[in-house]
């Protein structure tokens, strides 16, 4: 049987290689056993594996007795090594208890610091420390923190009385209470537990320890981490550790301290310390924002114009200590270290390291020069970069030349610029967001319950808390531009407004926030495109150098095609033409050609809209010169393009010169009960074969005029959509072979072209080698085929989707990350079909799976020649495709 409980620190041993595997032992304990086992000094404690959790949720929330037996025996080792007894009242053993998952949830999951006071060892904690203060503040502290995570008691009600004793004092700050007002506080906070839950607060250590352990695993399951788990992509069966650990404490006077330090900026890349400390405080007071905490270098502290001395000035023999740690934890993991200490009575202990949550541009930076500096290789520089994070480098920031009416400044948190509507509350933000509006969340401080909100907004502003704060942390890892500790801010929720200085707003009006300068501007600030050179460039290089899948755009305008080249896009994947007869200078002629019952009518409105298509593929052309380009001819259903209104009936009634009941009768014809799987696709070009006629001219003259005026013919590939059959295709190919064949007779220009189909149906793919004796290339449309795979409709799904993700039914949304096992399965066969029958058949996606990071790993797998992206993907497909190639190898 598996061990599942493990020691570290002290005599332990650290030879297990389950102890050093995140996925049993969780991050934060594989690192301290690791950390320990290098010798650094680390707390001896130990750790129960993720597989305990799993059983616990699973078994109705008990334990077996060899847990308790093992526990028992691991806690025994904790005794020995520090030389205290866990419960003695003389002099105790008093353990953290922490979470521990195996990929990092920063604030997701409870933690319990103090744990084994009670009436008794805090009598003990004051004798053999000498300071009846520190022991009271830490049962204070205790009773509110297991209070909260374990028994369920309000949190706010311990600090409305610690607010209170505070008031009643004159007292500013929580180190101004004695020993005396402490131990008063406590006897309130007991009140509190026993009038909340009718029984007192638990005395036995033991039940504490289990009560602790139970709570760590119960928040696995909470609705915050599971919203967590789902916007990161996190596996739900993963469950959590449990690191139980023996206290070491920051909170004994003005030679102890607390502090979350950073080898390197998480915000900007820079090779310089970044953090925060707290002298005479316990770690939750840094990240909780419970108090404003100060810089731990000198040249933060001066930068920021900041009075209190950092911890480089006022503890230099603990900071040099810190400082040898930084540069051995970094170059042992080869990558910035994310960690947590404290200094009790001037000695240094560590009490996490973990690889650290950085922006983008941070990302890019520290991974092109760690290739610099010797520390890593270019192919783990790409591996290292989160594809997905890219999105924050590829939007627009604030333009530093227009106006800003500055309300106030806080610290710069997470970068990046955000403009929206103020809202107060998580829920608020979320539903606002989902009608399409920006909203910018601003609260006092962000806590674990704000997830859904924080994820919402387009960024985030708070009054307190510090730059390794919970918002910090958590919009960094978001991607969010993030504003904290801006002091000025006053919230009044009762009016539902915000306070900012002389200024008041009221929850609705716009601020634009500066996460990289902590700027707080009332309104909205004009923007610049981003800058893609430098790190982004140098990556980029790399990654192009490593991929063997080719990267292309789904576009259909000019300015689309020009973004896409610039972020490297190397031809047009999809162009839905559709797109283009939506155009309000069109739209007459569309639905002219749609109501009309002759063939002479439609071929008259198509007439009118050929030099107009023809124009919009000429414009295309210029800008993929010398690409190829899939061209996907007209595939909505009919219903789509046509008018529904009085005034829409009156109008095309006007410029056809059609009688209006006419124009009704013939839209009732039209009418289908189910369009998605009705009229649309190839099933038009069958019926209809002059639309599909006019669109094929269109798109040869226009490649004829390019290819003459340029000297660089584009690649037309032009895509019959929603094929079921060999002979639908065939049909078509027809079609678009003799269209071809004219244009290059009238023009005397001829060029390459390829005529192909886009597998969106199932039985698409289970043809697909008697549908490749005719097509020359397939491009996965795994919107509709997921769609049609499934039986849901992508866009009513919503509703149920996100319940059936946190359920376990689907791993992710399936229209986000491709259902590998059942619609990957069709893909799979598809491409092995057809390259049976045709050798060298080119296979690309133009989903919206190809820009999404593990769908390009399937790609890859598959042996498909390209993904195509949206715009602003491409540069995302393309490390996503390098770190899938090298994986692969």
């Amino acid at each position: 049987m598996n061990e599942t409980v493990f020691t570290f620190g002290g005599d332990a041993p650290h030879s297990n290689a389950r102890q050093k595997d995140k996925t049993v032992a969780g991050g934060k304990g594989a690192n301290l056993a690791e950390m320990a086992s290098i010798g650094l000094p680390v707390p001896p404690g130990f750790t129960i594996a993720t597989e305990e959790c799993l059983k616990y949720l699973a078994g109705g929330a008990d334990f077996t007795e060899k847990l308790r037996s093992d526990v028992a025996a691991a806690l025994n080792h904790v005794e020995k090594t520090v030389g205290k007894d866990f419960g003695d009242a003389a002099d105790p053993l008093l353990v953290s208890v922490r979470s521990g998952a195996a990929i990092s949830m920063p604030g997701m999951m409870d933690t319990v610091l103090n744990l084994g006071l009670n009436d008794e060892t805090v009598q003990g904690l004051a004798d053999t420390s000498g300071d009846a203060r520190f022991a009271w503040d830490s049962y204070r502290r205790f009773i509110q923190m297991y209070g909260d995570v374990v028994l369920g008691v309000d949190h706010g009600l311990f600090e409305e009385a610690l607010e209170i004793a505070k008031e009643d004092n004159g007292y500013y700050a929580d180190t101004e209470l004695s020993a005396e007002e402490w131990q008063g506080l406590v006897a309130e906070y007991k009140a509190i537990v026993e009038r909340e839950l009718g029984k007192p607060f638990p005395q036995d250590p033991i039940e504490q320890l289990w009560g602790a352990i139970s709570a760590v695993f119960d928040s696995w399951d909470t609705e915050r981490a599971k919203i967590y788990r789902r916007l990161n992509d996190i596996p739900h069966d993963m469950g959590t550790a449990v690191n139980v650990q023996a206290m070491v404490f920051g909170n004994m006077g003005d030679t102890s301290a607390t502090g979350v330090a950073f080898t390197r900026d998480p915000s900007t890349g820079e090779k310089a310390y970044y953090g925060e400390w707290l002298v005479n405080a316990q770690g939750e007071d840094v990240v909780a924002g419970i108090r404003t905490p100060q810089y731990l270098t000198k040249a933060r502290r001066e930068q920021a114009g900041a009075d209190k001395p950092s911890m480089e000035e006022a503890m230099p023999d603990a900071f040099a200590e810190l400082a040898r740690v930084f540069e051995l934890l970094e170059k042992h993991y080869t990558d910035m270290q994310d960690i947590e200490f404290t200094v009790q009575q001037g000695t240094l202990w560590l009490l996490q390291t973990r690889n650290g949550k950085r922006t983008a541009k941070a990302a890019l930076k520290m991974a092109v020069d760690m290739v610099g500096e010797g520390l890593i290789d270019e192919k783990t520089a790409i591996l290292r970069v989160d594809p997905m994070a890219l999105d924050q480098l590829l939007h627009p920031t604030l333009d530093p030349e227009a106006p800003r009416d500055v309300l106030t400044t806080g610290l710069p948190a997470s970068p990046g610029a955000a403009s929206g509507k103020i809202v107060l509350d998580a829920d608020t933000a979320e539903l606002l967001a989902n009608r399409g509006e920006k909203v910018i969340l601003v609260r006092v401080e962000t806590s674990p319950e704000d997830i859904h909100g924080m994820h919402a907004a387009t960024g985030i502003l708070t009054a307190r808390g510090g730059m390794t704060s919970h918002a910090a942390v958590v919009a960094r890892g978001m991607g969010r531009p993030c504003v904290s500790g801006a002091s000025q801010v006053s919230i009044a929720r009762e009016g539902r407004t915000l306070t900012i200085g002389d200024r008041e707003l009221n929850e609705g009006d716009v601020i634009t926030i500066d996460g990289a300068n902590g700027q707080v501007m009332a309104g909205e600030v004009a923007t610049i495109e981003p800058e893609l050179a430098g790190d982004f460039g140098t990556l980029m290089e790399w990654a192009d150098k490593h991929r063997r899948m080719r990267v292309r755009t789904n576009a259909e305008t000019e300015t689309e095609c020009r973004m896409a080249r610039q972020f490297g896009a190397e031809g047009i994947g999809l162009c839905r033409t559709e797109h283009m007869f939506f155009d309000a200078g069109r739209i007459s002629a569309v639905r002219e050609m749609i109501l009309a019952d002759t063939e002479a009518g439609r071929r008259a409105a198509l007439e009118k809209l050929l030099p107009e298509q023809r124009s919009d593929f000429v414009t295309i052309f210029e800008v993929m010169a010398g690409l190829p380009c899939t061209i996907r001819l007209l595939d909505p259903p009919l219903h789509e393009f046509l008018p529904h209104g009085d005034t829409e009936f009156e109008e095309l009634a006007e410029a056809t010169g059609v009688d209006i009941e006419k124009l009704r009768r013939r839209a009732g014809e039209l009418h289908e009960f189910n369009p998605m799987l009705g009229h649309r696709g190839c099933r038009l070009g069958i019926t209809y074969p002059e639309i599909y006629e006019m669109q094929a001219r269109a798109i040869f003259e226009a490649a004829c005029q390019v290819a003459k005026e340029s000297g660089e013919a584009p690649v037309p590939e032009i895509m019959i959509p929603l094929v079921a059959t060999r002979r639908e295709l065939e049909l078509l190919k027809d079609v678009v072979d003799r269209v071809a064949q004219e244009v290059f007779s009238d023009t005397g220009t001829t060029l390459e072209y390829l005529v192909g189909t886009m597998i969106e149906l199932p039985r698409a793919a289970l043809m697909a080698g008697e549908i490749a004796e005719v097509g020359e290339f397939f491009s996965f449309g795994t919107n509709d085929l997921t769609q049609t795979t499934l039986g849901v409709s992508r866009d009513d799904a919503g509703r149920f989707l996100t319940t059936y993700v946190d359920k376990g039914i689907f791993a992710r949304d399936p229209f986000v990350s491709l259902d590998v096992d059942g619609v990957g399965q069709l893909v799979e066969l598809a491409a092995e079909r057809g390259r049976a029958t045709r050798d060298g058949l080119k296979l690309g996606i133009c989903g919206e799976h190809g820009g999404d990071p593990a769908s390009i790993a399937f790609c890859e797998k598959t042996g498909l020649d390209y993904v195509s992206a949206s715009p602003y993907r491409v540069p995302i497909a393309r490390l996503a495709a390098a770190q899938a190639s090298l994986r692969a190898g």
